[in-house]
């Protein structure tokens, strides 16, 4: 256990009632019919019609003593304090002395560090158990679904959830498939129980945008009879679609110009599609590109530089070590595994070390699951890909790659707000029971936002989804 805590938080701070906000009503009693559109959603990602009720959990002033602190920005600090109060970071460093008010937690011995960050999950759109009920990833019926929201799909009863927060995972990115060119939106949720997925959006999370090069759009269509069929046929349809999403875009300014202008005009009509593409070209939405060849991934930045967009992140990514430079040069962050390589001609190049590399190169490298078990142990993961780049002469340090599965996901995903152990950031905050590269590592408390979300040791805060309770009882 962790010595003294003057008091926890009741057990219900972390079910699903804690996290409801109250049903708004409409304004005015109107009619949907009598309504005119609201401003700010004429167009792109101007309002968000499925705004985030997340609410964070309930939190004291807590000083955590004694632990190795990981910082999440290349700091190591030993015999180090972390003080939260009011839900956020309020101080790091050794030899603090917080005020007697504050809850003592003794953590001698074991390591702190950020929540870590998953920056490219399928929980809830693809959640247990696995079957075809459940597949709710992929809208393959088109190559371009860019109006598709991942967050439509999501089911929050998923157990991965609950699963992933054990181990460690306070944030994480949903994104729709990679069978399309243009797979839809992601969505960025809080990883809190929760009974819908509002409460679980994470509040001013940008939108991103899923697109995917190589085998999956080809295959999937090619065997369709259907564009695309081929590589040519892949880069032919997204650059169709940014000709579309510009012209859209014009659309509207040319609109809202002669709106300003006082003049008549009807606005476009909306199309989900374009609305989606026009806010990455306005840089509102992010690109996550799942792409696996270095030559592929070079092709995509061409097409990024052709229509003015930029890509945030380059996900699987295998071969992103033969293109370190381009990569760093252009900001485009890598997110990858260690061990998973091999699975198809195009990921055959891939080697453990790729994200040691990208980072060795100056760029920013992410560890992230793709899976509901690799999320559980994202710290491994990032641990194999630290032990590769040590094994190939790179001089990392653990406290560098720490990083690589908090801050640099949380860059990735536009989330200024979290991600490291520095004021002014939310409180979240993991207990490792051990050096979290240590294959024996487990989580003993997690804290999102300064709450207790989960404790090892403590069954109140060890919560399980509806579904899973319902299992048990009819077993």
């Amino acid at each position: 256990m962790f010595g003294t805590v003057a008091a926890l938080v009741v057990a219900t701070a972390v079910g699903g009632c804690a996290t409801t906000a109250p049903a708004s009503k409409p304004a005015g009693g109107e009619s949907a019919k009598a309504r005119t559109l609201p401003k700010g959603l004429d167009s792109a990602n101007n309002g968000d019609p499925f705004a985030s009720t997340y609410r964070p959990l309930p939190s004291r002033p807590t000083a955590l003593f004694g632990a190795t602190v990981f910082t999440g920005t290349g700091e190591r600090i030993d015999g180090g304090t972390v003080l939260i109060r009011d839900g956020k970071i309020e101080a790091v460093g050794a030899g603090l002395v917080p005020p007697a008010s504050y809850d003592f937690v003794d953590a001698a011995g074991k390591y702190i560090t950020p929540g870590l960050i998953d920056a490219h999950s399928h929980l809830g759109v693809y959640p247990s158990p696995s079957v075809p009920a459940h597949s709710d990833g992929n809208e393959l019926t088109d190559p371009n679904t860019a109006g598709v929201w991942a967050e439509h799909s999501v089911w929050p009863q998923d157990p991965g959830f609950n699963l992933a927060r054990a181990g460690g995972v306070t944030s994480i990115m949903v994104l729709p498939g990679s069978g399309n060119l243009i797979g839809g939106r992601s969505v960025t949720l809080r990883n809190i129980p929760a009974r819908t997925v509002q409460e679980m959006k994470y509040p001013g999370a940008p939108y991103g945008l899923k697109m995917a090069c190589g085998e999956n759009p080809k295959r999937v269509y090619g065997s369709r009879t259907r564009a695309p069929s081929t590589r040519m046929g892949n880069v032919a349809g997204y650059r169709n679609a940014w000709i579309s999403a510009a012209d859209y875009g014009r659309k509207w300014d040319d609109y809202r110009a002669k709106e300003g202008r006082g003049e008549k005009a009807d606005p476009p009509k909306r199309d989900l599609q374009l609305e989606t593409l026009s806010g990455v070209l306005k840089g509102e939405i992010l690109v996550e590109n799942h792409c696996y060849r270095a030559d592929e991934m070079v092709q995509m930045i061409g097409i990024a530089n052709e229509f003015g967009y930029k890509i945030t992140a380059f996900h699987h990514a295998s071969e992103a070590y033969k293109i370190a430079d381009i990569l760093a040069q252009n900001d485009i962050c890598t997110a990858t595994w260690a061990n998973w390589w091999g699975n198809k001609l195009e990921a055959w190049d891939g080697i453990e070390a790729n994200a040691a590399m990208i980072h060795a190169a100056g760029g920013c490298a992410i560890i992230k699951s793709d899976d509901p078990d690799v999320i559980q142990r994202l710290n491994q993961e990032a641990a194999a890909a630290l032990a590769a780049g040590r094994a190939a002469g790179l001089n990392i340090t653990e406290a560098q790659a720490m990083a690589w599965i908090t801050a640099n996901p949380a860059k990735a995903m536009g989330l200024k707000d979290t991600g490291s152990l520095t004021p002014g950031k939310r409180a979240d905050v993991v207990i490792w029971d051990k050096n979290p590269f240590s294959i024996y590592a487990r989580a003993e408390r997690v804290y999102l936002d300064g709450g207790i979300a989960y404790d090892r040791h403590d069954a109140r805060f060890q919560p399980k989804s509806d579904f899973e309770i319902g299992q048990g009882a009819n077993r």
